[in-house]
């Protein structure tokens, strides 16, 4: 199933619903608790996407597959090295990246996304399906200069816009062999399966939630494949997750001041 969360007229706030083909309904409740689906009546084209989460965190894994590593002359970590990004960088399908003065690179990474739907610590990997709502495309934008000169990867990642997530959730999905995919104005830059993961999914969820409880609707961001690219003012990036759908949006300068 597709869980979806939308808006419907200007200034609505976001209601959770699910996708059958291109039509939405409506849900009543919450799907990290029990909800009941309503008759999807609705255009899909009528309404407009919000992002399918709002996480308490995101959790993010780096150097996740060997080739993204070998690009950037960078060892293949023997444990999953992770970040967080934050939550205020979050937009939704159609929303403007834009890129900040302080950065003259600013990169693409297509990826994979786990929602948690239930809360837990200690997560074993044989468990870790039943702590997992679905999956989702996301953009972890990354300012490569800064990420460079910080050392520390927190502002590189967490700039307002910098996390594209969406379209919806997939909840009948395998993540352990789909293709993630990047393009940028239709050009294709990034490709990879899910199986040259160096850490699979139940994995990860059982290594971050050693570390750290994990809520409903927290994200992992699994990693990103070979290819990531500069973006320019006026690009428009597309990631495609098989079996999740595309998330697109546009790129453009961020001239505010404050």
């Amino acid at each position: 199933m597709r869980i979806l969360r939308f808006r419907q007229g200007p200034g609505a706030e976001p209601a959770w619903g699910w996708l059958e083909d291109d039509r939405v309904g409506g849900l009543e409740g919450s799907p990290f608790t029990t909800y009941r689906r309503l008759e999807a009546t609705i255009p899909l084209e009528s309404v407009q996407l919000a992002a399918p989460v709002v996480p308490s965190k995101i959790v993010c894994v780096g150097r996740n597959y060997a080739a993204h590593a070998a690009e950037h002359n960078a060892e293949v970590p023997k444990l999953p090295l992770l970040f967080l990004k934050a939550p205020s960088a979050i937009i939704a399908m159609g929303e403007t990246i834009l890129l900040p003065a302080q950065s003259h690179q600013v990169e693409h990474e297509a990826e994979l996304a786990v929602v948690i739907g239930r809360r837990g610590r200690w997560i074993t990997p044989e468990a870790a399906r039943e702590h997992i709502l679905g999956y989702t495309a996301v953009n972890d934008v990354t300012a490569r200069d800064l990420q460079n000169s910080d050392g520390q990867w927190s502002r590189s990642k967490s700039f307002d816009t910098f996390c594209p997530l969406g379209p919806w959730i997939e909840t009948d999905l395998d993540p352990a062999e789909i293709l993630v995919k990047c393009l940028v104005n239709g050009q294709l830059r990034q490709m990879a399966s899910t199986r040259d993961m160096i850490f699979p999914v139940p994995q990860l969820v059982a290594f971050i939630s050693s570390a750290m409880t994990l809520e409903p609707g927290d994200l992992i961001l699994t990693g990103t494949p070979a290819g990531v690219s500069q973006l320019a003012s006026g690009d428009e990036v597309t990631v495609d997750v098989e079996g999740v759908g595309q998330l697109r949006n546009p790129v453009g300068a961020d001239r505010r001041t404050g």
